[in-house]
C-alpha cells in the first residue's frame, strides 16, 4: 500500500488513494497506522477517492488518529489539494473538493501554498443545541468558568479568549482542552482554541484538537479563534500565531472565510507486508 506524509505547520497526515487501499478503513485499523511507535504515526489520515458527483476533482475524507472522521480540517485540506496538483489529478490552479462539510475551494498560489475558501462560518449549530443567535456561552472546566464563542466552520468549534499571552502560554491545555471537547453542550464533541490579541490583526491560539489532543496546529481551530477575534471587533486578515507557524484568515462582514497557508511533502513509502497483514487482522 503506497501513501505520502504531510505536513501543515507540524500538523502531519498520511495521504492514500482510495483505489490504493487493500481494506476498509475502520476506526481500529486507522488508530494503528496513526500509532507513533508501532505505525506509521501521524495526526490522521486523509483518503482521497473520485468523485460521486459532476464538478469536483475528487473526494476528501479526513480521519484522526482515534478513529473518527472528521468533517474538515483546514491543514489537512491544503495538504490534499497540493498532493492532487502534485499527483496529477488536476493541473487547474482552482477546482473543488468534496468533503463531510460540503465543497471546499481552493486557489493553488504557490508551489506549496494555497487559499481555501473555507465558506461561510456560522454561530448557531445543532452542535451546539443550547446556544442562541450569537453562539456565546458559559461552561466550567478544570474548577474555571470559561466565556466561549462558538463557531460553526466544517466542524465544531469552542474559541476561549485568554486575557494575556503569558497566561495562554502557561495554560495547561489537556487540564482544560480535555473536559471542554466532550462538554454535554457539544454532542458531537468539540474542538478547543485558546485565543489572545497579540497586535492589530494579530492572535496567538493554542488548540487542543478534537480526538487528536493537543496540537502544534488547525487549520479549523485557527479559523473559529480568527471569527471569534472579528467578532469582538478585529481586523480582518487575521494572521494567527500557532505554535508550528502562521496562517492568515480573512473574514468577511458575512463571516465568509478564506484560509491561507502553506503545506509540505514530509516522504512517500508502502507499509510493509507484516503491518499489512496486521491491518487486515484488525477489525
Amino acid at each position: 500500500m503506497r501513501f505520502e506524509k504531510w505536513q501543515a505547520l507540524g500538523n502531519d497526515y498520511l495521504i492514500v488513494e482510495a483505489d490504493a487501499l487493500p481494506f476498509e478503513l475502520t476506526p481500529a485499523r486507522v488508530r494503528t497506522l496513526c500509532a507513533p511507535h508501532t505505525g506509521v504515526g501521524s495526526d490522521g489520515v486523509l483518503v482521497l477517492a473520485k468523485p460521486d458527483a459532476p464538478g469536483y476533482v475528487a473526494r476528501l475524507q479526513i480521519f484522526n488518529p482515534d478513529g473518527s472522521e472528521a468533517e474538515l480540517s483546514g491543514n489537512g485540506a491544503r495538504e490534499a489539494i497540493l498532493y492532487l496538483r502534485r499527483r496529477g489529478w488536476t493541473d487547474s490552479d482552482t477546482f473543488s473538493l468534496q468533503t463531510a462539510a460540503g465543497e471546499i475551494r481552493p486557489t493553488i498560489t504557490g508551489e506549496s501554498t494555497c487559499t481555501v475558501d473555507m465558506g461561510r462560518a456560522k454561530l448557531r449549530s445543532p452542535d451546539f443545541p443550547s446556544g442562541g443567535d450569537d453562539g456565546q456561552g458559559e461552561l466550567d472546566a478544570g474548577r474555571r468558568t470559561f466565556r466561549f464563542q462558538f463557531v460553526q466552520i466544517g466542524n465544531p468549534q469552542c474559541s476561549i479568549r485568554i486575557e494575556d499571552r503569558d497566561e495562554l502560554d502557561a495554560l495547561d491545555l489537556p487540564s482544560y482542552g480535555a473536559p471542554i471537547e466532550t462538554h454535554e453542550l457539544f454532542p458531537r464533541r468539540t474542538n478547543v482554541s485558546f485565543w489572545t490579541e497579540t497586535g492589530p490583526g494579530r492572535v496567538r491560539v493554542r488548540i487542543f484538537e478534537r480526538g487528536v489532543g493537543e496540537t502544534l496546529s488547525s487549520g479549523t481551530g485557527a479559523t473559529g479563534a480568527a471569527v471569534a477575534y472579528v467578532l469582538r471587533g478585529g481586523d480582518s486578515p487575521v494572521t494567527v500565531e500557532l505554535d508550528g507557524g502562521e496562517l492568515e484568515v480573512e473574514v468577511a462582514e458575512d463571516l465568509h472565510v478564506n484560509l491561507t497557508g502553506w503545506a509540505l511533502p514530509v516522504y512517500a513509502g508502502e507499509l510493509a507486508a507484516s503491518l499489512i497483514e496486521e491491518l487486515h487482522a484488525t477489525e
